[in-house]
This record gives C-alpha cells, sequence and structure tokens, in this order.
C-alpha cells in the first residue's frame, strides 16, 4: 500500500496518510469487512512512524470509514443505511438530495471542506489551553459585542484589508449566519425588498423570506454584480438594502473587480440603500482584491471562521457603523443572550499564536492545487466554465453536450451527488449550471463522472 507522502507540503503528515488512505480504498473499490494491513506494514512500507499511521486510521474510525478490533486492527467500515445518508446530506445547501443516497456518495456540490481537511491538532490544544486556563469560559456568556481579544485579533485581520475600524464597531456572532439574521431583523421589515445576487446563497434567499423580505434579482457576472441591472432595480424599487458576496461567491467562485465595486458603492450612495457585504470566504482568496467596507465607511460587512476552522465552533462577526452595532448588539442579546465565550476563547488563542494563519496558509495551497486541477478536468470533458476563480471553493461549471438530467443520471452511477438545479435561483429558477467544490472535484469518483460526460466517450452503461 504505497500512500505517496509529500514531506515537503504544508498539510501535516496525519492529514496527508487520511487522505491518501481514503483514497486507496475508493481507487481499489475495496468491500465492506476487509481487514487493512497492519499499522506496523504501512508504517513500514512508506517510511512512515506506526504513531502516525495509527492517528491516521483512529481519525478514520471516528469519520465511520473503518473500523476498529481489539485496537489496532482496523477494517473497512459497512456503508451506512440510506435514510442515515439523506439525513447528512440535507445539512449542505445547495446540494441536490436522492432518494437511497448513502454516505458514500461523493457530495461534489456540497459547500464546505470536507471532513477529512479538518485538521485537528491546532483545535485540540487551543481548547485544552482554554480548559485550563479560562473557567469562566467553559460556563459563562460572552460580552454583548464579544470577547475584547478576540475582537482585537479580528481587528488585525481587517487591518490586513485596508478596512480601517476600531475594536467598538466589531460585533462577534454565532457564525456569519447569525450575522445576517440579526441584520435582516435589525434593518429590514415586511414588505422591504433587498437585493441579492443571482445565482446566489440559498439560504440568505431562504432567511430573507422568513422575515417578509421581497427578493429582486441581480445577475452575478465573473467580476461582481451587473452594476447596469442594479441601477434599474434601485430606481423601479427602492429597495432596502443590497447583499453581495464579495470574495470566493457562492456559487460561482468569482470576485469583485475594483472597477464594479466603486459602481455598486456610487449606486448605493445616490440611492441611500444599505450595503451588505459578505466575505465569509475571505481566508481563501488568493491574489489582490478590494472590500467594499475598505472603500466606504457605511458598509456592514460579515466574516467568519467556521468555513475555515471548524463549522461547530460557529464563530463570526459583523463590522459596521457604531449606531449600527449597538443596534445589532441589542438584538443580539434579545435573540440569544450573547454567543458562546468558549468558542470565542479557542480562535482567539489560535488567530494569536499564529496557527490559525498556517492552517488557511496550508488550506488555499490545497485547494489552489486541486482547483487548477479541477479546472483541466472540466476542460477536458468540453465543460463551460463561469470565468476562473482566483482561489475559494467553487468553480460554476456545465456541460456543452447534456443537459441537468443526463448529467444527473451519469453523476448517479459513479456515486456523486450534485448541486440542485434551483438552489442558487433567488426565484427557484432551474439552469444546467453545477456549484463544482474542487476540494472533491479531483476524487478518483469524479474523475470518472467528468470523464463520462465528455464528447467521443463512451458513456456508462
Amino acid at each position: 500500500m504505497e500512500l505517496r507522502i509529500d514531506r515537503q507540503a504544508l498539510v501535516p503528515i496525519v492529514q496527508q496518510i487520511v487522505d491518501a488512505l481514503t483514497c486507496w480504498l475508493r481507487c481499489n473499490g475495496v468491500p465492506p469487512g476487509i481487514r487493512l494491513p497492519s499499522v506496523r506494514q504501512i508504517a513500514r512500507i512508506n517510511l512512515l512512524s506506526q504513531s502516525s499511521v495509527m492517528e491516521a486510521c483512529e481519525r478514520l474510525v471516528a469519520q465511520g470509514v473503518l473500523v476498529s478490533r481489539h485496537g489496532s486492527v482496523f477494517f473497512v467500515a459497512a456503508a451506512q443505511s440510506a435514510g442515515q445518508g439523506q439525513q447528512d446530506t440535507s445539512r449542505f445547501e445547495g446540494t441536490q438530495i436522492n432518494q437511497g443516497s448513502l454516505l458514500s456518495e461523493l457530495k461534489l456540490g456540497c459547500g464546505g471542506l470536507p471532513e477529512s481537511w479538518r485538521e485537528t491538532d491546532d483545535l485540540s490544544y487551543a481548547i485544552r489551553e482554554v480548559s485550563r486556563t479560562d473557567m469562566a469560559g467553559l460556563f459563562n456568556y460572552s460580552t454583548p459585542l464579544g470577547l475584547p481579544f478576540l475582537r482585537q485579533q479580528i481587528l488585525k485581520r481587517l487591518n490586513k484589508l485596508d478596512i480601517k475600524v476600531d475594536d467598538s464597531r466589531i460585533l462577534t456572532t454565532t457564525g456569519a449566519s447569525q450575522g445576517l439574521d440579526l441584520i435582516v431583523r435589525t434593518f429590514f421589515k415586511p414588505g422591504d425588498c433587498a437585493v441579492v445576487e443571482s445565482p446566489g446563497y440559498p439560504l440568505l434567499f431562504d432567511l430573507l423570506r422568513l422575515h417578509g423580505v421581497n427578493l429582486l434579482e441581480m445577475p452575478r457576472t465573473p467580476c461582481g454584480p451587473d452594476a447596469t441591472v442594479l441601477e434599474t432595480l434601485l430606481l423601479k424599487h427602492q429597495p432596502r438594502g443590497v447583499f453581495i458576496n464579495s470574495f470566493c461567491h457562492n456559487p460561482t467562485g468569482s470576485s469583485l473587480a475594483p472597477k464594479v465595486a466603486l459602481q455598486v458603492l456610487q449606486l448605493a450612495n445616490k440611492h441611500g440603500v444599505l450595503v451588505i457585504e459578505d466575505d465569509v470566504y475571505a481566508d481563501l482568496h488568493c491574489g489582490p482584491g478590494v472590500r467594499l467596507a475598505a472603500l466606504d465607511d457605511g458598509v456592514i460587512y460579515v466574516g467568519s471562521y467556521s468555513k475555515t476552522l471548524s463549522s461547530s465552533l460557529r464563530v463570526g462577526f459583523v463590522v459596521a457603523g457604531a449606531e449600527a452595532i449597538a443596534r445589532l448588539a441589542q438584538v443580539k442579546m434579545i435573540s440569544s443572550m450573547g454567543a458562546s465565550l468558549f468558542g470565542e476563547s479557542v480562535l482567539a488563542c489560535l488567530l494569536a499564536n499564529g496557527a490559525y494563519r498556517k492552517l488557511v496558509q496550508r488550506q488555499r495551497q490545497r485547494l489552489n492545487g486541486v482547483g487548477l486541477a479541477a479546472l483541466q478536468l472540466l476542460e477536458d470533458a468540453d465543460w463551460e466554465v463561469f470565468g476562473k476563480p482566483v482561489g475559494g471553493l467553487f468553480i460554476w461549471a456545465r456541460s456543452r453536450m447534456s443537459d441537468y438530467a443526463h448529467v444527473r443520471t451519469q453523476a448517479q452511477r459513479f456515486g456523486v451527488l450534485l448541486s440542485s438545479k434551483t438552489a442558487f435561483s433567488p426565484s427557484g429558477a432551474a439552469n444546467d449550471w453545477q456549484r463544482i467544490n474542487v476540494a472533491f472535484a479531483c476524487d478518483p469518483q469524479a474523475r470518472a463522472f467528468f470523464q463520462s460526460t465528455a464528447p467521443d466517450r463512451p458513456q456508462a452503461f
């Protein structure tokens, strides 16, 4: 069992072993119940320490890929039931849910990093450190604005993005989702209109509908929102606000061009509408870029650490003017009694000791590599790509040769789960475009699927 570990890579050795073992099991179609080679044997063949191989196998046990017997003997786990698979799939916004789907299906259209990419070492250390030194964090709510030390760390991050504020204008939240919810609760009322991007973020659409806000569709281009359509919507409907996902856009992967950013702000100021900038993928963006909040002090800026660090830790933040922050903090305390002091303390520890910075550096490196490979796969299969993303998780693409029904059928044959054809449209309109999560796109199942949709290739039966 040759795992091909790269000792020069930024990705930790144990994580590489996890990825390599997972790939080996899939590529070889190893059935449930088969015993893996011994930990000692795997370590000897690949010149690895037994402790690293053991830890990787234990992580795969935790993920349900392997089962352990007698402590150090590992077998391939049985596939979970269809009911369990369907329940798991429903947690991924924008994913097409199929009857009888299995957890073993490759979630090519999902919205987050694979579980195998998550790194536990630094997070575990920070959790132990906070538990040992800050007992209050285990039991108490955070302050209304959030942990002061964490807000100071967030301020350092904002300064690097040229967003010049002080920490009194930062409000921590339970992920970006709560941040958006607080903004809608505070500044919108039933019957108001909001401009949203199309395609765009499905859970934002649902949130606005929940609060009785009418959605106005603004097409997303490879350079950002369509400013011409935005101007028409502002003149005709006088909306309350505009929501823009600035960098590594969900689902297209596109990023905001400086020229478009200036056009959007000029129109917003002229018509007196709020601009809400959703930048939850900021840490995954590669290359230069200008944020709306860096150009205009009145923009409400939303960020998060859930996409990169932990979906379970749930820490995000909102940046706004002093008056807006005061209103948001009041609604936050009424609706949730504040955020988790423990979660905020853990994140602050990771930011302060540099572990988080190194983590996102490794994630960007991995995403850049698989992103380029995914673009090549799509080109070889003659798929149309909506621009070429600079970093981030997503590529927005569609097959030139086949309609959605045929593509979905092919995906099912190769155990690949696609995104929904309607989820990313504010009006629920169907289209053939797919959100491709690049972290999954180079998996052997995904490669086989893309190859099956290429012109002049035999189709699977």
